[in-house]
């Protein structure tokens, strides 16, 4: 299974940079370009080079927002914090949801110029996050949790690796080659037709009701999302819960 191609700066996930600037050309009160990197739910990180080009376009007078909510999952020097120090106008917006695992305490941090971050925080309720949070997000970031935190996304990406390998051992099945550019905690697969010629929704969806229905594992169905018809995204789990996917999706592409 393959997905090159899919992410960096001219992929089929890609930032469509030049079509980003024709609609700031049509309409200057554009104040706002928002990005998901990597997105949701290919997993495809936005190169920064597409990032910088953005903030570069001298037609542009917003700002640009990036969500980096599975960042940790894309490797080093994939974050656009390091184009804070010289872009006043980009703000970076990271979690503790995904790879500290601390979903519950709804935390996340914006990281911006100083007089951008004055801006939100005049705008922001007073003493919007708890003692409790704190004292949790405080935790999470101490030298120890940081390191437990690295050596388990290292695993996790260890074990992404090994999924995709066992899926591509039941592609005769039906399975497609991945999509996206797995830079996150999740792969997406394309459920093919029967004869393998094109991606098939109905029988994605029937897949995905009998793995949640029948057979306790529930994945998502993303076969309506743009440019990923019959997929299904799969979070990548521990060493016997991929086996359990891999083992139980064999049994229901069987079925359909």
């Amino acid at each position: 299974m393959t997905g090159q191609g899919e992410g960096g700066t001219k992929g089929r996930f890609s930032l469509r940079v030049e079509e980003v600037k024709k609609a700031i050309d049509v309409d200057a009160s554009i104040k706002l370009v928002f990005l998901c990197s990597p997105g949701n739910p290919t997993g495809t990180k936005i190169s920064l080079e597409s990032i910088k080009a953005i903030l570069d376009y001298e037609k542009f007078k917003g700002i640009v927002v990036v969500d980096e909510a599975y960042i940790d999952f894309a490797g080093e020097g994939s974050s656009a914090v390091e184009l804070v120090k010289d872009y006043a106008n980009i703000c970076v917006l990271q979690t503790l949801s995904k790879s500290f695992g601390l979903a519950a305490i709804r935390l996340g941090i914006a990281i911006a110029q100083p007089p951008l971050i004055q801006v939100l925080t005049n705008t922001k309720a007073p003493y919007n996050i708890s003692t409790p949070t704190a004292h949790l997000a405080l935790s999470a970031l101490s030298p120890s949790s940081l390191a437990n935190m690295q050596s388990k996304i290292e695993t996790l990406i260890a074990s992404r690796v090994a999924l995709l390998k066992s899926l591509s051992n039941i592609a005769h099945l039906g399975l497609g080659s991945w999509i996206g550019s797995n830079d996150a905690n999740f792969v997406v697969i394309p459920v093919l037709s029967k004869d393998g010629s094109r991606p098939d929704n109905v029988r994605a969806q029937k897949v995905y009701k009998a793995l949640a229905e029948e057979n306790g594992v529930v994945v998502r169905f993303r076969g309506n999302e743009p440019g990923c018809e019959g997929c299904l995204r799969i979070t990548i789990g521990s060493e016997e819960e991929n086996a359990t996917v891999v083992q139980k999706l064999e049994l229901v592409l069987n079925q359909f």
